[in-house]
């Protein structure tokens, strides 16, 4: 929970964001997490040249994923580090980052492939009606493109990794993929706390809904 001066520092930094964006193109759903998403990263252009997109079913089915306990399966323990625990918790979703286990290396290792490409497939039962959040390894989303194509229906796909060997190219392939909704970007930038904030502001969302 919040602080009283801490809720007020953030929703200064808030009303900042809104004065400088003024107007924008997204919905009454889709406005809240790219604030959210600028307010952790301190980057405007989220709403402009590397502009968030959102495929029409995601924050739908996000949220009733989400609601129902679905597992939540990251690429690097960074995206774990900024998430809220207690939405988690309260909502009963497992949390899987599958990037450090030793077994996963000596997976990658024998099939020539990176340790995030072998995670996710590691989490294959999880990632079926899952919400899945990539703010890293471009290799992770292009595996998680791939077994959509396969058949696998995570419930959203939140993929926003940062970089310049494959980042911007999986994330317009994931922008034209059929059969799983997804949140991403355009462009180089990303990054964990940008795959995060999306999180948080999607269970705020679950929330107000709850108390509305």
């Amino acid at each position: 929970m919040q602080t009283e001066k801490g809720q007020s520092i953030e929703d200064a930094s808030m009303q900042m964001i809104e004065d400088e964006i003024g107007t924008h193109q997204y919905n009454e759903k889709e406005w809240p997490i790219v604030r959210r998403v600028i307010h952790s990263t301190a980057d405007f252009d989220f709403a402009g040249k590397n502009k968030i997109i959102f495929h029409k079913d995601a924050i739908e089915n996000a949220m009733s994923a989400l609601r129902n306990g679905c597992s939540i399966i990251v690429d690097v323990n960074g995206v774990i580090g900024g998430l809220n625990k207690q939405n988690p918790k309260d909502f009963e979703n497992n949390i899987i980052c599958n990037i450090s286990n030793p077994k996963i290396m000596e997976l990658a290792k024998k099939e020539g492939k990176t340790r995030s490409q072998v995670s996710m497939r590691a989490a294959i039962s999880d990632i079926d009606g899952g919400v899945v959040a990539i703010g890293n390894a471009p290799t992770a989303l292009m595996e998680i493109i791939q077994m959509v194509k396969e058949g696998i229906k995570p419930a959203l796909i939140i993929g926003i990794p940062v970089g310049f060997i494959c980042a911007a190219e999986s994330k317009e392939e994931l922008s034209k993929l059929e059969g799983a909704p997804f949140i991403t970007n355009i462009g180089r930038k990303g990054g964990s706390s940008s795959v995060s904030a999306i999180v948080n502001a999607i269970f705020k969302l679950i929330r107000e809904k709850s108390a509305s």
